[in-house]
């Protein structure tokens, strides 16, 4: 079965590949653009970006029931061991893990990472996981950076970017960070859930096929993208 992308709303996303179930920044509970519940959706793996309580989201409670592996950073997989999580795996960014759902390499990003309780979530990160599809690079919540020339180097199908602004990067360093990257297609993020972070992706996505060489694709919540 082909690799597939689909969008729970805000930064939340699974991924389906290899006959497996990978959920990435599980923001279900409390987010108004989520139309799947956390006591219902499906995981083997959870992979988080960062700390923030819209990132972390559900991962504890999911985790717990299904037995999902969790991949993070030490200290947030430290924080999740601590709230109950059986099984977790730390990692750290540079990193790279081969699990059996795919490879996993931890990337910067620049942002903030606090948990929920204030506890010091590490260094945020960008998510490249590797499938036998191809490349996918999650950015998590980031600012443009120049770096993301040495991520492009990772033959990215696709890359999965913030566009909301005020928080993390906007539309326009969005398309300036595509040219770095290089992907075949890039999937905007992180925009919609609240009044302060609207985007038009209409107007994002005709910028975008205008100057890069990517094709965008805006996915509605439930929307799925094939590799």
């Amino acid at each position: 079965m082909a690799t597939t992308i689909t969008a729970l709303g805000h930064a939340a996303f699974q991924v389906e590949t290899g006959g497996k179930t990978i959920l990435i920044d599980p923001f279900l509970t409390g987010n108004p653009l989520a139309t799947v519940t956390a006591d219902s959706i499906a995981a083997d793996a959870i992979l988080v970006t960062h700390g923030h309580s819209d990132h972390v989201g559900d991962t504890v409670e999911i985790a717990k029931r299904t037995k999902a592996v969790v991949v993070s950073n030490y200290e947030i997989v430290s924080w999740l061991q601590e709230q109950g999580v059986p099984n977790a795996h730390p990692m750290h960014i540079g990193g790279s893990h081969a699990f059996d759902f795919g490879t996993v390499k931890l990337t910067i990003a620049h942002h903030g990472s606090v948990l929920p309780d204030g506890t010091n979530g590490g260094n945020p990160t960008g998510i490249i996981l590797k499938t036998e599809d191809g490349n996918i690079y999650f950015a998590g919540d980031t600012g443009l950076f120049l770096d993301m020339q040495l991520i492009g180097e990772e033959n990215l199908a696709v890359a999965v970017l913030p566009i909301g602004d005020n928080f993390t990067m906007g539309p326009d360093d969005a398309v300036k960070a595509t040219k770095l990257l290089k992907p075949t297609t890039v999937i905007p993020h992180h925009y919609d859930t609240w009044p302060l972070i609207a985007q038009d992706t209409a107007a994002w996505a005709k910028m975008t096929a205008a100057e890069t060489s990517a094709t965008p694709v805006v996915l509605g919540v439930g929307e799925t993208h094939t590799l």
